[in-house]
């Protein structure tokens, strides 16, 4: 780990940007979510602002309304490799499902733009509570929330596995002696477990970086088990400082359990950015953004996360009460909703405001030294090693953080002024694994 502590920042790079009217602002392009030029643009402009990476999310179907706004519709993989040729240093953090892939194929996937990238490669590992998602692989509905987790555990135990089936030496290229590899120090993994049987192993050697980082967002029981247990980094959901505080606690507590260095961790919470040079200016800009979001979109939307009728939605209203969580809700985009009405005591309409018309993380307002005082806050009092930013528009609100935040937290000693190294785990500060057989024999 490195000796002094500073910032990190991922761009959550959702399309044309966190709010869904994004799209509609003059100078926004409808089609942005299908152009690779946007997405390296984007790339570009956070290597400039020295972040840690580009994230992309994906769930593998259209589950937003398509009539309303555009959606993460590009396989990531692919994207990232093309942003990986039009970039040197910004980490690439790729989202894809457990529960609708298999581990050799997706092992051989990230190990590939790993080495492609000369390891800035992530892995956000994520189970996929979605029907629509379900039914483009054939199944008729959403696993339970525990089996999909258990699942997530072996695939990824699984993958770590292959990732570490060539020991660092094992290719030897003597052109003298012909050998061109050490077969001794390739090794079949043999896995042999209660979802899969995978042999092993994998047809390309480690990365510069021993292998992807592994991304999680544990925010519910099964998911911080699953993050303390695998994961290099983490995103949260965290609304107060003391909310997020606890969290990073709970999450390092669970590590040390599994015989984890609890601080080997990165925790980033998400933090939507508005961004003005007053903050009246700021909030006459939140004002139009949320003015362009369709309300019929934002009920929906709301109601998609409660897993509720829309019509139990009453505007002038708080929240119906009780509010079960349902066994295939996205525990933490459910309690993280309910929590911040029931705390702020807010109607739905307030709700829906507060949520950016469908954003789930909190959304900080305000002057570049107003955003750069809160991220200080929440980094001192240990709530956050860093944040998933999700800029109110992209690219212009990434832009505006990089040019006048940035800066900021730099003179601040917060933040890096240059790359201090080439890979991911460079970037965030994380030991390279030493290499490992696979725990699985038999």
């Amino acid at each position: 780990m490195t000796a002094q502590r500073q910032l990190h920042f991922n761009v959550n790079l959702l399309h044309s940007g966190v709010y869904p009217s994004a799209w509609r602002l003059p100078d926004s392009r409808p089609d942005a979510f299908i152009d690779i030029d946007h997405y390296v643009r984007v790339a570009r402009i956070a290597e400039r602002g020295k972040f840690d990476a580009i994230f992309l999310a994906d769930t593998p179907a259209i589950n937003d309304r398509i009539d309303y706004r555009p959606f993460m519709a590009l396989e990531p993989t692919i994207v990232l490799a093309s942003v990986a040729a039009a970039t040197t240093h910004v980490g690439l953090i790729a989202t894809a499902s457990t529960s609708y892939n298999e581990p050799y194929n997706l092992a051989r996937r990230f190990a590939t733009l790993d080495l492609v990238s000369r390891g800035r490669v992530g892995w956000n590992v994520v189970t996929t509570a979605d029907a629509a998602a379900g039914r483009n692989f054939g199944f008729a509905g959403v696993s339970e929330h525990g089996a999909r987790y258990a699942r997530a555990r072996e695939f990824t135990e699984v993958v770590h596995a292959l990732w570490d089936s060539w020991e660092d030496d094992a290719l030897v290229g003597d052109k003298a002696s012909g050998r061109f590899a050490d077969g001794d120090k390739v090794h079949a993994i043999d896995h042999r477990g209660v979802h899969y049987r995978v042999a092993g192993p994998l047809t390309v050697p480690r990365s510069p970086q021993g292998r992807p980082v592994t991304v999680q967002a544990g925010g519910s029981e099964d998911g911080r088990a699953l993050a303390a247990a695998t994961a290099d980094a983490v995103f949260s959901l965290a609304q107060t400082i003391p909310d997020g505080a606890a969290y990073a606690a709970d999450l390092r507590a669970r590590a040390a359990r599994y015989g984890r260095d609890p601080a080997a961790i990165v925790v980033l919470p998400g933090l939507a950015t508005v961004i003005g040079a007053t903050e009246a200016e700021a909030r006459r800009r939140q004002d139009a953004l949320w003015e362009l979001v369709p309300l019929e979109y934002s009920v929906a939307r709301l109601a998609g996360t409660l897993r509720i009728d829309p019509e139990r939605l009453h505007l002038d209203k708080p929240l119906p009460d009780p509010l079960p969580l349902p066994p295939d809700a996205n525990h933490t985009m459910f309690a993280g909703t309910v929590a911040l009405a029931r705390r702020d005591n807010l109607t739905v309409r307030a709700l829906l405001r507060a949520l950016g018309g469908g954003v789930g993380h909190r959304i900080v307002v305000g002057t570049p030294e107003q955003i750069a005082d809160d991220i200080e806050a929440w980094f001192r009092a240990g709530a956050a090693d860093g944040f998933n930013l999700m800029p109110d528009v992209l690219p212009e609100g990434l832009e505006t953080f990089v040019d006048a935040v940035v800066p900021i937290l730099q003179r601040r000693g917060l933040f890096r002024r240059e790359y201090g190294g080439v890979t991911l785990r460079d970037h965030l500060g994380l030991d390279r694994p030493a290499w490992k057989p696979a725990a699985n024999r038999v």
